[in-house]
């Protein structure tokens, strides 16, 4: 029983480590860390974190790079990590943790969107396959547009008592409207470059099939140029002394549990189950950060958020009950054109 539920269980800790990622970068900026001092750290750590993997679990698989595959592998951790993460982290100084985690429940039909731009993905109306994932597109962007610009009544969801907003106190920008929009739009900015970066990594992963040194050296690469990035938005050497407090904790998190121990579970994961059942578990990033958001600094949710969340998890699944019936779609036919081959043959 155990053994059966382990893909279940991971995905758990996946959704549960990527709510603490929106909690604990939110917090961190919004008491006066840099968001690109914060986002060079987080990288470090992540090359830190991965490069046990990439040594000693493939050192034998790993081929030589070129110097053509380096500046693609540059190019793309520029593109897709560096400025994604960047406009991410600056963001989230104006809206929300937990709009930052419902946010995310948009990539897989984003990731579809651009997929189908770039010819990479096939879609098709007049199938059923093809409607629910138009479907789930269209409802995940009105759930994010939702979430975004509608508010009504103020919701507590666990009825707590005492200050409220705590969260909202730590910042000045965040009860101005304008800055809320900014961030909003922001934030949805740069889960596209993310999903961007998402399309691009199937080119590169049959070119470099080693995927932990393959995100190893982009993390690299992105630690270098969010580097240079934050020299030349913060030029104060004192900005960047790290001390035993919240945010050494918070880059460290991030760094090593998000982008070294989820991913290896998120990988684990996909090849045991795939990539629907991982893609499932999404919402839950946005249930964890919601509770923790309102257990710990007393957030207020309100109407809007919450049926632009229910809007976005509809959205989701949308697309990935569209994804599986088109593998069902093409199995089937795959069999039929295979048995109409033997019976010919006989």
């Amino acid at each position: 029983m155990l053994e059966k539920n382990k893909p279940f269980m991971a995905m758990i800790l996946v959704q549960f480590a990527y709510a603490g990622m929106s909690l604990f970068s939110k917090a961190a900026i919004s008491k006066g860390m840099n968001p690109f001092i914060f986002v060079a750290y987080r990288q470090a750590f992540a090359t830190l974190a991965l490069l046990p993997f990439a040594f000693f679990l493939e050192r034998k698989r790993a081929d030589p790079l070129s110097y053509s595959l380096l500046w693609k592998i540059f190019l793309v951790s520029l593109f897709g990590i560096t400025v994604s993460m960047n406009i991410y982290t600056y963001a989230i100084n104006y809206v929300s943790a937990t709009f930052a985690s419902a946010s995310n429940n948009s990539v897989p039909a984003l990731t579809f969107v651009i997929a189908v731009s770039l010819r990479i993905e096939s879609f098709s109306i007049r199938d059923l396959s093809g409607i629910l994932k138009f479907v789930g597109c269209v409802v995940s962007f009105s759930g994010a547009m939702v979430f975004a610009f509608v508010k009504g009544p103020e919701i507590n969801i666990l009825n707590l008592s005492g200050e409220k907003h705590d969260m909202r106190n730590l910042t000045t920008h965040f009860n101005t409207k304008e800055k809320w929009i900014q961030g909003c739009l922001l934030m949805l900015l740069a889960n596209i470059i993310w999903t961007s970066w998402l399309v691009m990594q199937a080119p590169l992963v049959k070119q470099y099939p080693a995927k932990f040194r393959l995100i190893m050296l982009q993390c690299l690469f992105s630690c270098i140029q969010s580097t240079i990035w934050g020299f030349a938005m913060e030029r104060d050497i004192s900005s960047w002394k790290l001390t035993w407090d919240f945010n050494l904790f918070s880059v460290a998190y991030c760094g090593v549990v998000v982008t070294g121990l989820s991913y290896w579970l998120f990988l684990w994961a996909v090849e045991s189950k795939g990539p629907l059942f991982t893609a499932a578990f999404t919402p839950l990033q946005l249930i964890f950060t919601a509770f923790f958001s309102a257990f710990l600094w007393k957030e207020m949710l309100n109407v809007g958020s919450i049926c632009g969340g229910m809007l976005l998890a509809a959205g989701l699944y949308c697309v990935l009950l569209g994804k599986k019936k088109e593998v069902v779609e093409k199995e089937s036919a795959e069999k039929d054109t295979t048995e109409s081959k033997e019976e010919t043959d006989v």
